[in-house]
């Protein structure tokens, strides 16, 4: 399926929960308000979203609420993925039905499922939508990865691209190598952005732009000016917060306390996730804090 490629900055946004389960709406809305100015879209139901933890009706819920919260023109991406096909399938559709630009989903997960039935799970889920679809390639969520050699037969199957997950910029070369041109690299992580843009990466899907939106979009326009030693010195920036925090924790809990440390509610996440209180969370604030104020 030939599409044009994405561009720009969609954070992996993260879904606010109440005590009880529930989808936080005005947490949600709170989060993408805050976000609006520093993205391009958004990827929602993910690895940050939770969405593998959401009852269907839930991941619904998010793409409908994040499509109508989302400033004019941004994008939205909805991974659908699952353990079965008619999951997938079932929330491709509703994503197309309520305006999503496109979907993701990675490969089939829990069972280690061979290559032919991934190349048909893929074929299958293009089949369902007429908006783009997206192979996922999360080898540590999955437990498998998207070869560069797989997403070449994904890409006959109809599929538009890759968003990767890999953190490996060989395996981003690998895909542009087996894949070709009109096969859309879509980087899942801010770690990479310098030389992956440098090598002709144009979008990126950031867990930082959910609490930094501002540091990783100066980033991002500053490769979008040419201007690569500004570029050098907020990509080392970006990865020495990144270093930081991962040190901490789980990026994706300690999100929601890093959005109440600048001032954005942000809910739960969702059990078993546990959210950061008491001492663990003031210490982690104050040690973040320099990097968070802009």
């Amino acid at each position: 399926m030939k599409v044009e490629p994405l561009y720009g900055i969609y954070p992996p946004l993260i879904t606010p929960f109440t005590a009880d389960g529930q989808v936080d709406l005005e947490s949600l809305a709170r989060v993408v308000e805050f976000l609006n100015p520093w993205v391009h879209g958004y990827y929602i139901c993910g690895t940050y979203g939770q969405g593998p933890l959401m009852r269907p009706s839930q991941r619904k819920l998010v793409a409908e609420k994040v499509i109508e919260y989302a400033k004019e023109g941004h994008k939205v991406l909805v991974h659908v993925g699952a353990p079965d096909t008619y999951t997938a399938v079932e929330l491709a559709r509703h994503a197309q039905d309520v305006g999503a630009y496109a979907v993701a989903s990675v490969p089939p997960y829990y069972y280690k499922h061979s290559e032919e039935a991934v190349v048909k799970f893929f074929e299958e889920l293009a089949g369902s939508v007429s908006i783009p679809v997206y192979a996922y390639n999360n080898p540590q969520r999955v437990g498998y990865p998207i070869t560069p050699e797989l997403a070449a037969k994904l890409k006959q199957a109809g599929v538009a691209g890759v968003k990767d997950s890999s953190f490996d910029v060989l395996t981003y070369i690998d895909f542009k190598l087996a894949a070709g041109e009109g096969f859309d690299i879509v980087v899942g992580t801010e770690a990479l952005m310098l030389p992956t843009f440098v090598l002709g990466a144009r979008a990126f899907i950031p867990g930082m732009s959910n609490y930094l939106p501002e540091l990783v979009y100066e980033l991002f326009k500053a490769l979008e000016s040419g201007d690569l030693e500004k570029a050098r010195a907020l990509q080392f920036r970006v990865n020495n917060v990144r270093r930081r925090l991962h040190k901490l924790g789980s990026p994706i809990v300690l999100t929601y306390l890093l959005l109440e440390v600048r001032g954005v509610r942000a809910g739960l996440p969702r059990k078993p996730f546990l959210p950061i209180s008491g001492e663990a969370a003031v210490k982690i604030a104050q040690e973040l804090e320099p990097f968070l104020k802009r």
